[in-house]
Parts: C-alpha cells; sequence; structure tokens
C-alpha cells in the first residue's frame, strides 16, 4: 500500500490522480490533500477519501471548512507552513506535487527536505530553484518523477539507455488554439478565444501559456534540470495532434519517443507506481486513425514566450523566476481582460529587462525574485491598463 500526499487535490492533476486512486484502491491510500480555497470540492474529497490531513491555503477557507467537517477525523491546516505541513506528513510515501505557479515551490521543497519521493506536475518550482531542488533531492536520495506529459516521455524514453550517449531532448508543443492565427489578429483574441485548447482539458493559466507557448519556455527550464542537460541541447518541435508526447535523440542518431492519448492519468500513474505501469482502461492507440503526423518550427516572431524561456535560462540565477513571476501576473490580468493578448510577453520582456540577477543560493533568494518581478509586472501591467483605457 503506497500513501499518497496530492498538493493542489481540487485542479486537473489532483482529480486526475484521485480518480487513479479510486481505480486502485488496493495500491493506494490518501494521507493528505491541500487546495487554495476551493472548500466545496476538498470538502467533497475529504468525505470519499477520508485523509488523516488537509490543507488550505485561504485562512479563511479552512476556518469554513472546519466548520462544515465537524465529527470528520481530519485535522485541517491552513497557510504555507500548513501546506508544508502536508507535504511532510510522516507516513506519506509520495507527494504528488501540482499546486499551479509559483505557490507549489516553497511545500514542494518541504517534501524533498523531509525525504518524501516527488511526483512534480508543477513545473514552476524547478524553474524559480532548479539547481536548489536537485541538489536538496541528493543530499536526502529523493527521486523526482516528471509527471507533466512531456517530461514524463522524455523521462521514459531515456529508461535502459546511458545519458552519455544522448544528443538533443526534443519538447513537443500542441501549438495551443492560435497556432495558424496572424500576428495582427492575435492582437484583439480574448480569453475565451485563447483558453479553447484543441487536444487537452487543462486549467486556465496553463491553457494561456499554451497558447503563448511560455509553456514551452518553461518546461525548457524544467528539462534542465530534471535531466542535467544544457539549453543548447534542447529542442522544441510543434506537433499538432499531441500523440508524440516529446523524444529523445541519441548520438547514433537514433530517436526514441513516447506516444499516447492526451490524457494526463497515463503520466500521473507511471509517476506513482513507478515501475510498474497500471491498467488503466484506456482506448488503443488507434493511428490508421489518425493518419498522419503534423510537425512544424516554432514560430518565435509570434510566439515571443518560447525565446524568453531560453533567455532566462540563459542568464541564469534569480532570471527563470523573474520570468515565471511576471509570466503569472500578466496571464492573471489578461484573464480579467485587463491586458491584451500580446501584452503578456511585453510585461514579461520589461521585467526580465529591469531585474537584476543573482545566484539562487537558497529559498529566500528565489522567493525574493519572485516578490520582486511580481510588484514590477503589477506597475507594467497597470502603465498598459491606463494607456489602453
Amino acid at each position: 500500500m503506497k500513501y499518497i500526499v496530492i498538493l493542489g487535490s481540487t485542479g486537473s492533476i489532483g482529480t486526475n490522480t484521485l480518480d487513479i486512486v479510486a481505480k486502485f484502491p488496493d495500491q493506494f491510500r490518501v494521507a493528505g490533500l491541500t487546495a487554495g480555497s476551493n472548500v466545496d470540492k476538498l470538502e467533497e474529497q475529504i468525505r470519499t477519501f477520508k485523509p488523516e490531513a488537509v490543507a488550505l491555503s485561504d485562512p479563511k477557507a479552512a476556518e469554513t471548512l472546519r466548520a462544515r467537517c465537524r465529527g470528520q477525523a481530519v485535522r485541517i491546516l491552513s497557510g504555507v507552513e500548513g501546506l508544508s505541513d502536508i507535504a511532510r506528513l510522516p507516513r506519506a510515501d509520495l507527494v504528488i506535487s501540482a499546486i499551479v505557479g509559483g505557490a507549489g515551490l516553497v511545500p514542494t521543497l518541504a517534501a524533498i527536505q523531509a525525504g518524501k519521493q516527488v511526483a512534480l506536475a508543477n513545473k514552476e518550482p524547478m524553474v524559480m530553484a532548479g539547481r536548489l531542488m536537485q541538489e536538496e533531492a541528493r543530499k536526502r536520495g529523493v527521486k523526482i518523477f516528471p509527471v507533466d506529459s512531456e517530461h514524463s516521455a522524455i523521462f521514459q524514453s531515456m529508461e535502459g539507455h546511458r545519458r552519455e550517449d544522448i544528443q538533443r531532448l526534443i519538447l513537443t508543443a500542441s501549438g495551443g488554439p492560435l497556432w495558424d492565427m496572424p500576428l495582427e489578429e492575435m492582437r484583439h483574441v480574448k480569453p475565451k478565444q485563447a483558453l479553447k485548447h484543441p487536444n487537452w482539458k487543462m486549467g486556465a493559466k496553463i491553457t494561456i501559456d499554451s497558447a503563448t507557448l511560455m509553456n514551452k519556455g518553461l518546461e525548457v527550464v524544467e528539462a534542465r534540470w530534471l535531466f542535467d542537460i544544457p539549453a543548447s541541447q534542447i529542442g522544441v518541435i510543434v506537433h499538432r495532434e499531441s500523440i508524440i508526447h516529446s523524444l529523445v535523440e541519441y548520438r547514433d542518431g537514433s530517436v526514441m519517443a513516447q506516444l499516447g492519448l492526451p490524457d494526463m492519468r497515463t503520466p500521473i500513474s507511471y509517476a506513482m507506481q513507478y515501475p510498474e505501469r497500471l491498467p488503466l482502461g484506456q482506448p488503443p492507440l488507434d493511428l490508421a486513425a489518425i493518419g498522419k503526423f503534423t510537425f512544424h518550427r516554432p514560430d518565435h516572431e509570434r510566439f515571443p514566450c518560447l525565446g524568453l524561456g531560453y533567455e532566462s535560462l540563459k542568464l541564469g540565477g534569480t532570471m527563470p523566476a523573474t520570468l515565471n513571476a511576471a509570466n503569472e501576473v500578466a496571464v492573471a490580468a489578461y484573464l480579467e481582460e485587463r491586458i491584451g493578448f500580446l501584452d503578456i510577453a511585453a510585461v514579461i520582456r520589461g521585467t526580465m529587462d529591469a531585474h537584476q540577477r543573482r545566484e539562487v543560493a537558497t529559498l529566500e533568494d528565489a522567493l525574493d525574485a519572485d516578490r520582486w518581478a511580481r510588484e514590477k509586472a503589477g506597475e507594467l501591467v497597470r502603465a498598459r491598463t491606463l494607456h489602453s483605457a
């Protein structure tokens, strides 16, 4: 029996993980859950999965949940420290990190420092402090299993092969809903249109990241630290069908790829029960029905966020944390229709240009950069909002 903690249990990754737990009750038990402020969903999960403890980042939401769960045998914590306490639960064998955005860094690092194995679904902690995360994992013998479909595909394509034989990692991108749209039209795209992803069902923030290709920019940074491969050996190719989830090229010219239907339960379950593969009962991959695979080079002019990801990695230190924070602020402003779609990249660019990078030697270094970048990006958002008013 494996006891799991889910950081971010009410989001898409969290609910898919709990679907797997429900399907395999003889293999998994839930030790702890966390959420932001979704009291209704977390209460439902408490009553179904009976965790010993949960936490909400919003203290007021935690008070509401306590009132609703009187009589339930569950501890209810709150705030960042509460999330970190759940990540360190003694009974937990595996912590699934699925909190959206930079808020996942502190509890994920707490899990690693407590010696917990980690299944990493949110890329932002590795983007903000990848070197620090890996150093802490090595000290404590912690294995970090990738859950992102692209990084899971790379992980699977590396299995059984020598790391020194790797020539290149190739991340695939769907291109999102705006791939074929002319640049001038993208200027007027509303959130409702940008949220219509052609292949995946995801949360709003990551869907907008897919539309801007920032998702790939962040994934390049994450791949550098997850697999200890320099940015010069990490490429991106647009694959509209989302069937080839990523590839690894070896120095003899061989290319290994992982294929599958666009369903996050596959990489989640592989991380949960590695190296065993669970019988998920999915329909078979019908290649004849798909007919063909298409590939395109990324268009850096129309999708500058991908290049910003590479640039942040080249500059290093606190610059990736700055990139990530500015993106979170810009995407939130776009979803609220305070800035336009093309303003997202402009806000990130302006924040990076204003940042004085330094090394990330401690957690506080990353958090300081995150705080500074959020303030600066907020200023740039307000300036653009006033200009367009």
